[in-house]
């Protein structure tokens, strides 16, 4: 929404506080998302949407000057800091040009292949091999099976704005318990993929509809251990993607 109408993207940070102590009283936390200062939404409303995470906050709206003194009140209840443009949020990374938002976790890849030391190894043009069928019993286990746990967790969160990788860290992330030496070979094959594209991310487009589109697939009992299908999903708002998921399914 705020690419597609234009509206300003800004950030806070609250400073912490910690505990050094039990803590005897109950703790609430709670999520502000819409606020429209004439009781109405639509043409002639006003808009302020918060985002909350912990004491990371983003304000958006499509009045500055309702932002401005949100963040006026904000700085009277609480210690912050006031960060501007939204440039960097949780480990994504936010550029703001004509053609719309893009998210990226650039920084974050680099860092997962530079712990994994990939970052000089051959690049992989696909994450995962078409026909590649792996299963609880594919050979030798791992020798290192917590570097494996890190490694395809880390991916997991990378996940967030690449959904050319859920599909392959989905399958991989059924090995945690016992992973063997193939699953680790394919979590490599990942990782020579993301070192061809460190920058991949998705594009949240400022022009287009706000459409509601849906696209499903299933790949028909390919899990050999259960015969059961991994379903996949992607749902976008006009162009731009805002949720995807890959899940093996219940039932066979």
């Amino acid at each position: 929404m705020a690419s597609l109408r234009g509206w300003p993207l800004h950030q806070l940070d609250v400073n912490n506080a910690f505990l050094n102590g039990d803590l005897n009283k109950e703790v609430f936390m709670s999520l502000l998302l819409v606020s429209d200062k004439r009781g109405r939404i639509g043409r002639q409303g006003n808009l302020l949407v918060l985002l909350v995470y912990v004491d990371d906050v983003i304000l958006a709206g499509n009045n500055l000057e309702d932002i401005e003194n949100t963040k006026l009140f904000l700085a009277k209840q609480f210690k912050l800091k006031d960060l501007g443009q939204l440039k960097y949020f949780l480990g994504i990374e936010v550029a703001r040009s004509r053609h719309g938002i893009s998210l990226s976790q650039r920084k974050y890849a680099l860092k997962i292949l530079d712990d994994a030391r990939f970052l000089g190894v051959k690049p992989s043009r696909f994450p995962v091999e078409q026909n590649l069928s792996l299963t609880q019993f594919n050979g030798k286990l791992s020798d290192d099976a917590l570097t494996y746990r890190r490694m395809v967790g880390r991916l997991i969160y990378l996940t967030i704005t690449r959904p050319d990788l859920t599909y392959a860290v989905h399958v991989l992330s059924q090995f945690m318990d016992k992973p063997q030496q193939p699953h680790l070979e394919a979590a490599h094959k990942v990782l020579k993929y993301i070192k061809q594209t460190p920058g991949q991310g998705i594009l949240l487009p400022s022009t287009g509809s706000l459409q509601l589109w849906a696209f499903c697939d299933a790949n028909w009992a390919r899990c050999k251990d259960t015969r059961r299908s991994i379903a996949g999903y992607c749902i976008l708002l006009g162009q731009a993607p805002v949720s995807w998921k890959t899940k093996k399914q219940t039932t066979v």
